[in-house]
């Protein structure tokens, strides 16, 4: 089963890369037709568009599942270790609701807009408010999992790293944990 889950974020990666590229190709085609032809991608914009909404989306469910996202666990650090599960728990309660908010508006938007065609390619639009859905089911089970883990006692909250630190600071512990302590202290 790992390898599977495993793979299938490989694929997300490699589908965010693909988007990106995409995304390069047609702005930067579109301004060199424009300056250089006087002519243009009619669809440019608009496939840029839904390529940037599915990269985005899509880069959020791996960062979910990197713990790679934005969040604040000093306060977890400094709570007893009941009271820190207690507390991880509650937040990821919450997120689950956020999340579940996003998959039934996601969905209902999908369906509203199945049969609406974008101006410029004629792609539904369902496609666009798909990327929604794409978001929210995997990092629903991502969640959920991760709740379970903590309400079992396999993730220890007082340990584990829940988010992760900057760049920088990861840099720093790389090359000089004594200095990285000092650093994180003040």
């Amino acid at each position: 089963m790992t390898r599977i889950i495993d793979f299938y974020f490989l694929v997300l990666k490699a589908t965010i890369a693909l988007l990106l590229a995409g995304m390069v190709v047609l702005v930067f085609g579109n301004v060199v037709l424009r300056y250089a032809f006087n002519q243009g991608i009619t669809s440019s914009e608009e496939l840029s568009r839904m390529f940037f909404v599915w990269l985005t989306f899509l880069g959020a469910v791996v960062a979910m599942r990197e713990h790679g996202h934005l969040g604040v666990d000093s306060v977890l650090r400094r709570l007893p270790p009941t009271a820190a599960r207690m507390a991880a728990l509650a937040g990821h309660a919450l997120m689950l609701l956020a999340t579940w908010l996003m998959i039934s508006g996601a969905w209902t938007q999908t369906m509203i807009n199945l049969h609406v065609a974008a101006p410029a390619t004629g792609i539904s639009m369902a496609f666009f408010y798909g990327a929604g859905l794409a978001f929210g089911i995997p990092a629903f089970l991502i969640l959920l999992w991760d709740a379970f883990a903590i309400a079992t006692g396999r993730i220890d909250v007082t340990t584990v790293e829940l988010v992760r630190d900057s760049e920088e600071q990861v840099a720093l512990e790389d090359h000089d944990p004594a200095l990285a302590k000092l650093v994180t202290k003040h």
